[in-house]
């Protein structure tokens, strides 16, 4: 049985990541990173797939864009329609059944850190692949898979060498991993995540008729604390990717 893996227990804390945090990834990293990369001109129509609380809809509507967005859940879906501009229509939905949109109506769908945690993401991108127009953008964020998994990966500081270095126990296998939805809080409400190789996504675009058109991977903007192993951890920092991006186009 599929699990329920909605943000929406903690809907009031994510809100006030996204919109009071100037320091945070989506604001540093994701954000600059997805307009250099996606091409959305007005009056295109923009698709945002698992939108929490509208973040990147506002941004990408405030371009010109018509912007349809949805979220599983109701409590996030709430958040981002008192944050609303014009431009942009929200539904409560989950990313699979995309019924709101018609066959080949959207220009550009984006879905920001989420496909992780899905279970279906078959179904998500066979959607996807229905709603498209024949020469639109499926644009993909993921915590990046061969550096970031879930309860598998950590760092590691070789004390001879001087050198830190990403740790994964484990990569090819898939994994349905459950975590913390707010780290470091007592008591923290759970959901689960999937670790996915990267091979797997491709396959996965494949099979619903997407080939991989570009695909980057974003490093942290943050600087590690000043110390003796300053060099190394920046070094680091700037080898190891957090985020990676896909785009994709149907074939």
């Amino acid at each position: 049985m599929s699990k329920n893996t909605s943000w929406g227990k903690v809907a009031q804390w994510y809100d006030r990541i996204l919109e009071k945090d100037d320091d945070s990834f989506q604001s540093r990293v994701i954000l600059p990173n997805l307009m250099r990369s996606v091409n959305v001109g007005k009056n295109q129509v923009v698709l945002d797939l698992a939108c929490g609380q509208g973040f990147f809809s506002r941004v990408i509507a405030e371009g010109g864009a018509k912007v349809i967005a949805s979220d599983i859940s109701p409590e996030l879906i709430a958040l981002a329609k008192k944050h609303a501009t014009k431009n942009i229509a929200y539904h409560v939905a989950s990313a699979d059944t995309i019924n709101f949109c018609a066959d080949a109506s959207v220009d550009t769908i984006i879905i920001i850190l989420a496909l992780q945690n899905i279970q279906n993401v078959d179904g998500v991108l066979r959607e996807c692949a229905r709603v498209l127009k024949e020469k639109g953008s499926l644009c993909v964020v993921l915590n990046h898979p061969a550096f970031r998994g879930p309860k598998i990966s950590s760092w590691g500081w070789d004390a001879v060498e001087k050198v830190q270095y990403r740790r994964m126990d484990e990569y090819l296998s898939e994994a349905k991993i459950g975590i913390d939805m707010h780290p470091g809080t007592k008591n923290s409400e759970k959901t689960v995540s999937f670790h996915r190789p990267l091979q797997w996504y491709v396959k996965m675009f494949r099979k619903n008729g997407f080939g991989v058109t570009k695909c980057e991977e974003w490093i942290s903007h943050r600087e590690p604390t000043r110390g003796p192993r300053f060099a190394a951890e920046d070094k680091a920092r700037k080898e190891f990717p957090l985020f990676l991006f896909l785009e994709g186009k149907l074939l």
